[in-house]
């Protein structure tokens, strides 16, 4: 078994489906369902039940895939290990606004017991860029929010934070135990720059345009509704600084915490790294 067959084998696993899973891996769906049809006639043993239901693993598939999975995962340690024996493994990660999350906490420390060879360089990029810095080229993979553009990404969500808006302590909404979008319709939000990802900022701006003076990182915000009794919008599990106060917002999605990097990068240490991230996160 190549390791690479492997990895087909853990796509269609965990995609149940061959189009998606050859998809993901940047292949086209015959070569792939011929690495699993070769695969299952070198082990004896059919893996996936296929009918025009979809695919399902078989006892032997399940068996497998934690196999496959503790394999891929052992070689990617060896991979790691010589390459920071060799001083070649660094990972460039970028971290969006404050990085205070407790979240952020824990993989931090989880990352450097598991790879305490691996320099790690942070890049902290501020609010104007929520990929920090991946379509630039910048870092190898960003700790950040969505909703921005995903085009040549992979993007997995660690956690979704419900949101509320972020107000002066003496605002008189800011005695309400809960608001609306429609209830804020008035006042003067925060703004992001021009060139600013749009999905970013209508999320922020709760979906509708807005007026008001223009941030760039998470302190200027806090400011501005400190300053200017503007309004904005932040997740709930954010402490509020001295003299602000937030209200959850009932009519608001969610905002996903996420893990994104390149699509086709094979590095191991972001792969490491998000499997890392999501248990952090989970936690």
């Amino acid at each position: 078994m190549e390791l690479r067959t492997l990895r087909y084998f853990v796509a269609v696993a965990e995609e149940l489906h061959f189009g998606r899973a050859a998809s993901r891996l940047h292949m086209s769906q015959p070569p792939l369902s011929r690495a699993i049809k070769q695969l299952e006639t070198e082990l004896g043993a059919v893996l996936f039940d296929r009918s025009s239901a979809g695919v399902s693993l078989t006892a032997a598939g399940a068996v497998l895939l934690d196999e496959a999975r503790a394999l891929l995962d052992r070689a990617d340690r060896v991979r790691v290990r010589v390459a920071a024996a060799a001083g070649a493994a660094t990972l460039t990660v970028g971290i969006l606004g404050d990085s205070t999350d407790p979240g952020a906490t824990r993989l931090a420390d989880a990352y450097h017991r598991r790879h305490p060879r691996v320099e790690v360089r942070i890049r902290e990029s501020d609010l104007t860029d929520p990929t920090c810095g991946l379509h630039a080229g910048l870092v190898d993979v960003a700790l950040t929010r969505g909703p921005f553009d995903e085009t040549g990404l992979t993007v997995h969500q660690l956690r979704a934070d419900p949101v509320g808006a972020l107000l002066r302590a003496d605002d008189p909404l800011a005695r309400r135990g809960s608001l609306k979008l429609a209830d804020l319709a008035d006042r003067r939000w925060f703004q992001f720059p021009p060139g600013t990802d749009p999905s970013w900022q209508a999320y922020w701006n709760g979906g509708e345009p807005r007026q008001g003076p223009v941030v760039r990182a998470v302190q200027e915000c806090r400011q501005a509704v400190l300053w200017n009794g503007t309004v904005g919008m932040t997740p709930l599990d954010h402490e509020s600084p001295a003299g602000l106060t937030v209200v959850p917002l009932l009519d608001m999605p969610p905002s996903r915490v996420v893990a994104a990097w390149n699509e086709g990068d094979t590095n191991p240490l972001i792969r490491s790294f998000v499997q890392i991230a999501t248990a952090a996160y989970h936690d």
